[in-house]
């Protein structure tokens, strides 16, 4: 029986609830001895002509720029992994870019428990909060991503990342071209949707093959409920300087500028007795606030009569705001006809602000409401080494990783306007704006973490078509704690938060074991199996399931028995791919351990988060795909997952025992279905798709659920270009793509992302007013126009 190890975190309303409250990958750089061409059919519809001697590809699954490009433009590119068997993308709005909103889950592991690079560099866990990078929506416009590297199983032991217990997604950014020319496009949407996306290409500039490419990307729109923008614009530049025939050095830099408003956390009783359309009561206008106020007053808007929790079903505002500078500059040096060397020093800073309106703590002008600003700071420096010596029959290969972070978890409250009389006492602020002068702290801490990882790795090819691989990763990652700090009068007398500690975790021998064989021409079977750890989550005071966001009393009594998470898992598949058909089966069991969740108790009005030891976790699973091409260009995929992941014991929270042995585990479904038929016909590409979602536990002990649900998308491109008198018009245009897509087909009320602020334990503990999930984007249409030179 897995029992809570750490006591209730605090008694602030909504417990502090999130608003509140290319280098090779292991096994699967496997090539045989001579080139040939092979065409990978992916459960997508989507089949990739590669010429390449890199055959062999295992539990490896590559999506490209031409999968991603058919969605709207502006599309984040975990949207379209979502179509993936077994992977599963959810947000609150039709392009995935409300970053508050994105959950992506992979074999029942969310993004927490996944490793995220680009070009090797790490992304950090993909938390909102992200302690240890940034979220890869912000590292690389769509358009730049030349594709995503999915590992399915948690193998890929080169990866730069700690949290990788679920697998990886190693994003590589396109490379300059040789040819001076660049892209525009412009994009428009439902609910005042723009994106715009400019790139110069700078071609060859010299002899030696100096080339960069720069771009600028701005997307531009309006929450679809409520009053709100959601706003992103990135550059992005990469240079390559060829050094010799196979050698060069090359640099990537990337800034990214946030600001987005979110739509209100609901509940099932939300749903049910309010609908699906509570917004919050930000409005740009005086009105709003004075709604809000008569809410922090105990006026609540006629829709909210009989809900247990009104306070909480709305708020004034609530907004993410942030700043990023990421950058890298990696040398790719060969070393002599069988050694390379791949060295990256890479860097990142962010700024951050995420807000919430509370009602629970007034402003110093009588106001009863004031501005909570969570500001998280991040500063980090690593370098990444590897080492690949090939011969006939292996390829070995090693390397360390280095990295430095330093992060900063304060929260801040500012004052807000109060009306007095009818008159606002002060001008309304922009929520969007970075906010200056709070006039009071709530907490605060400092960590700093130096984390070191080594790996070894082999494929050994003792014959053609078989690739044998065996690996182990080593982990040593240290994390301190320092300048704790509880605001007494926000907290109550005595609260400390922990200070002047700190976790290691050590991980010496990590395996991982593979095998690919090519045993008939069109027939792929595979295995693979890894443990892997994730070291200590890091957030602010309340914010998540880590061991050092707690007060010092907590910390202390959990410091002797706390351990990272860890897992084995083992996987089989099996693959067949000709001109006409593509079939793929990929079994999976995964043996969870120590797993820390974030569980929330008490009563709806005031509830409490704890961290707590779940226990362990067991999850079988089976995806299918079958892709039949009967004719050139058309391509009809059907895919089905199966995920059977429970928790292996009860837990006791707070000296109840809850019964959550066997129960499915939280926010994931049990069945997934994904249909795609897709057309391409000269300059015509044409698909529509759709998805089911069983329905998923919204409480630990699985009685509260939200309903299963179909989501279904359509999209149709044309190339002008291909139209013979329009492309000698447009010249010197190489091509020009008109695109229309329609996202949630049938206007389909479902829920999206689940568990942002936590999940409740069960139906006893409030679960049914709990707000912790989020209502999906409505039919929404979309089209672009880009023009390639």
């Amino acid at each position: 029986m897995a029992s809570a190890q750490v006591v209730p975190q605090a008694t602030e309303k909504e417990g502090d609830r999130a608003h509140h409250a290319t280098g090779r990958t292991a096994a699967h750089a496997t090539a045989p001895a001579a080139s040939k061409e092979a065409v990978y059919v992916s459960s997508t519809s989507e089949t990739f002509n590669v010429k390449s001697k890199h055959v062999s590809h295992g539990a490896l699954v590559t999506v490209g720029q031409k999968l991603l490009s058919q969605a709207p433009a502006g599309t984040n590119p975990l949207k379209t992994l979502g179509q993936l068997p077994g992977v599963m993308f959810q947000s609150a709005d039709a392009q995935g870019v409300d970053i508050w909103s994105e959950q992506i889950f992979m074999h029942g592991f969310q993004q927490q428990e996944i490793g995220f690079t680009l070009d090797g560099m790490p992304l950090g866990e993909q938390s909102l909060r992200n302690y240890n990078g940034f979220n890869a929506l912000l590292a690389i416009s769509s358009e730049n991503v030349g594709r995503i590297d999915v590992s399915q199983s948690a193998g890929a032991e080169d990866i730069a990342a700690t949290n990788n217990l679920g697998g990886s997604m190693a994003y590589v950014s396109r490379d300059p071209s040789h040819k001076m020319g660049g892209m525009i496009s412009q994009g428009f949407g439902s609910f005042a949707n723009y994106h715009t996306f400019v790139r110069f290409e700078s071609g060859d500039l010299n002899r030696t093959g100096t080339r960069f490419y720069t771009s600028y990307s701005r997307q531009d729109g309006q929450i679809w409920k409520g009053t709100g923008e959601q706003f992103v614009q990135q550059v992005n530049a990469k240079l390559v300087q060829p050094l010799g025939e196979e050698s060069s050095l090359s640099a990537y830099f990337d800034w990214a500028d946030m600001h987005q408003f979110s739509t209100p956390d609901a509940s099932p009783e939300v749903i049910r007795k309010a609908g699906y359309n509570v917004t919050n009561y930000y409005n740009g206008k005086q009105s709003g606030l004075q709604a809000a106020i008569n809410a922090a007053n105990g006026i609540f808007p006629s829709s909210f009569s009989g809900l247990a929790d009104p306070e909480d079903s709305a708020y004034y505002d609530a907004v993410l705001n942030s700043e990023d500078y990421f950058g890298g500059v990696k040398a790719h040096i060969k070393l002599s006809r069988d050694v390379t060397w791949d060295t990256t020093a890479y860097g990142h800073g962010e700024t951050t602000q995420s807000t919430w309106t509370t009602p629970y703590y007034p402003s110093p002008n009588g106001s009863p409401l004031s501005e909570l600003r969570k500001a998280p700071g991040i500063r980090r420096f690593g370098v990444i080494s590897q080492v690949h010596y090939d011969t006939s029959k292996n390829q070995l290969a090693g390397g360390v990783w280095y990295e430095n972070n330093s992060y900063q978890s304060p929260e801040y409250d500012f004052q807000m306007p109060n009306i007095v009389n009818g008159q606002l006492t002060q001008a309304l602020p922009n929520p969007l704006n970075y906010w200056k002068n709070p006039f009071a702290e709530i907490y605060n801490q400092d960590y700093n973490t130096n984390t070191f990882t080594a790996f070894v790795q082999d494929t050994y090819r003792p014959i053609r078509h078989l690739a044998l691989h065996f690996g182990f990763k080593s982990v040593l990652s240290t994390t301190r704690v320092g300048n704790g700090y509880a605001n007494q009068d926000y907290y109550g007398a005595g609260t400390q938060l922990a200070s002047g500690v700190g976790l290691t975790t050590a991980k010496p021998f990590l395996p991982h074991i593979s095998a690919d064989w090519h045993f008939l021409k069109h027939h792929e079977l595979y295995f693979d199996i890894s443990e892997n750890v994730h070291t200590y989550a890091q957030c602010g005071y309340n914010l998540c399931a880590s061991p050092f966001a707690v007060t010092q009393a907590a910390f202390n009594a959990e410091r002797n028995t706390i351990r990272p998470e860890t897992d084995w898992t083992y996987a089989l598949g099996y693959r067949y791919s000709s001109q006409y058909a593509g079939l793929s089966l990929y079994g999976y069991r995964t043996n969870f351990n120590n797993r820390l969740q974030q569980i929330t108790s008490g009563s709806a009005v005031n509830p409490l988060s704890t961290v707590a030891n779940v226990g362990g976790v067991t999850m079988d699973g089976v995806d299918a795909a079958l892709t039949l091409m009967p004719v050139h260009g058309l391509a009809f995929t059907n895919s089905f997952s199966y995920n059977h992941a429970t928790y292996d014991s009860n837990l006791v929270d707070g000296g109840v025992n809850y019964h959550t042995k066997g129960v499915q585990v939280i926010n994931y479904p049990r069945f997934m279905y994904k249909t795609r038929l897709s057309y391409d016909y000269k300059g015509l590409t044409a698909y529509v798709d759709a998805t089911f979602t069983s329905h998923r536990n919204y409480s630990y002990t699985g009685d509260v659920k939200v309903p299963s649900y179909w989501l279904a998308n359509l999209g149709v491109q044309y190339n002008l270009s291909k139209i013979g008198s329009v492309h000698r018009k447009l010249a010197p245009a190489k091509d020009l793509i008109l695109s229309f897509s329609v996202t949630n087909l049938s206007n389909s009320h479902y829920i999206s992302t689940m568990g942002e602020n936590g999940n409740p334990m069960s139906l006893s503990q409030g679960a049914d007013a709990y707000q912790s999930f989020l209502v999906g984007a409505p039919r929404m249409f979309f089209g672009s126009l880009s023009a390639s030179f």
